[in-house]
């Protein structure tokens, strides 16, 4: 009887381990179909081309509502916040917001400069014609935002804010171009994004030599001291990147305390590297670029305080001025400039691009936000009127930027092979 019990006793035990080994399988399994699916999502969400502008769009939309909370109304105030107390003294940005506009910008603007450059070498931009077309384009969407802007300035007090509207924010801009996936080609991207690099360049020379009270002219010579070395190393095909970061991070410095805004580093140094390693360069930031460096330009840049008296702020002269200059000057100087080079055979367009394509790029270039609300705070010494102007740049932005999506959303309804 004794045994029998225990020979139960063994069987249930056996029967116990078997049914826990299965079920510590099937967990397995899961876990690792879980995994699986994850990791996939994951995959399928950085693949997408459309998910770098929801991105932004959800952090511009969050950074707005966080800055206008009354629960959350000190948000504005943790970027400004110096994190790097030791800064000041070695003359490097300390503030979050500074770190991020500053620093990380720069490396946005490498990425960006590196893409130009590679189909400047061997793609949408691969001629001289196709390649001044975007200088012409940028040019007329500068010089046009400009004068609409003095027009419709009613004092001559307002006039420094001439600046606000040249410049194409080329983050957000670009973010807007992505949502339309595949129904974009490959070049109007390279166009769009030569454009708000050229424009961006522009706006950088503005404020160096109308809107800043002194230009540190040695940090400007020690910069181009390094250029010069960096052409140097490219003569001599040296195809390390390591090499290249030490001198690229002295150039940074230097360009950062001489006045001019530093994220023009970024373009000089990804045209000074070889190509041969450019394409590796580009390829190794398209992840921390798209989603870290960007998610975080949209928090720091969009943590704005609107003004109390909305309707009083949109009916003033600055913001209709401003919102001018975008929504119409930009498309306008940018449209007309390219149909005069093209009709002239100065220059061509890309190929896969007509005029239709070349207007709705211009909409969308009239997004500003960064470089556009930098020189409000530089054109205008008072809170209230660069609140007005700052709101000017944000209305103006979001006009353009859901104008120009549907613009090119509905007239163009061939899905291309690439996506943006």
């Amino acid at each position: 009887m004794f045994q029998r019990y225990n020979k139960f006793l063994w069987k249930k035990k056996i029967l116990i381990r078997l049914r826990i080994y299965r079920l510590c399988n099937i967990l397995y399994l899961y876990d690792i179909l879980w995994k699986m699916n994850i990791t996939s999502s994951i995959k399928s969400f950085i693949k997408d081309g459309r998910s770098v502008g929801a991105l932004l769009i959800i952090c511009t939309v969050c950074s707005l509502v966080l800055s206008n909370c009354v629960f959350t109304q000190n948000y504005p105030l943790f970027f400004e916040q110096d994190f790097l107390h030791f800064a000041g003294s070695i003359h490097l940005p300390g503030s979050l917001a500074h770190i991020i506009n500053d620093g990380l910008m720069a490396v946005f603007f490498f990425s960006a400069a590196l893409e130009i450059k590679r189909e400047m070498v061997a793609g949408e931009l691969n001629t001289f014609r196709k390649a001044v077309m975007p200088a012409i384009s940028a040019t007329g969407g500068m010089l046009l935002p400009a004068i609409i802007y003095v027009l419709c300035c009613h004092t001559r007090a307002n006039y420094m804010g001439w600046g606000i509207p040249m410049a194409t924010d080329i983050a957000f801009s670009l973010g807007v171009l992505s949502l339309l996936g595949r129904r974009a080609p490959l070049s109007m991207r390279v166009f769009l994004i030569a454009i708000a690099v050229i424009d961006d360049i522009g706006g950088i020379v503005a404020i160096g030599f109308f809107y800043t009270a002194s230009l540190h002219w040695g940090y400007l010579a020690l910069a181009g001291l390094v250029a010069a070395g960096l052409l140097v190393m490219n003569f001599f095909k040296i195809s390390r990147m390591y090499l290249y970061i030490v001198p690229g991070l002295l150039l940074w410095y230097f360009l950062y305390n001489s006045g001019v805004h530093a994220t023009i580093a970024g373009v000089i140094l990804a045209l000074v590297i070889p190509s041969s390693i450019s394409g590796k360069a580009e390829h190794a930031l398209r992840i921390p670029v798209n989603f870290i460096i960007l998610p975080l330009f949209a928090l720091a840049n969009t943590a704005i305080v609107l003004p109390a008296h909305l309707l009083i702020a949109v009916a003033s002269p600055i913001h209709c001025a401003v919102f001018a200059g975008l929504v119409i000057g930009k498309p306008l100087g940018i449209f007309l400039f390219t149909y005069a080079a093209y009709k002239l055979n100065i220059a061509s367009i890309p190929d896969h691009l007509t005029l239709k394509h070349v207007f709705g790029v211009g909409l969308i270039a009239g997004v500003g936000f960064t470089v556009s609300i930098f020189i409000t705070m530089l054109a205008f010494a008072d809170a209230e009127t660069q609140s007005i102007a700052k709101l000017a740049v944000i209305n103006a932005s979001v006009f353009s930027g859901i104008v120009g999506y549907c613009y090119l959303r509905f007239t163009g309804k061939k899905k291309y092979g690439v996506p943006v």
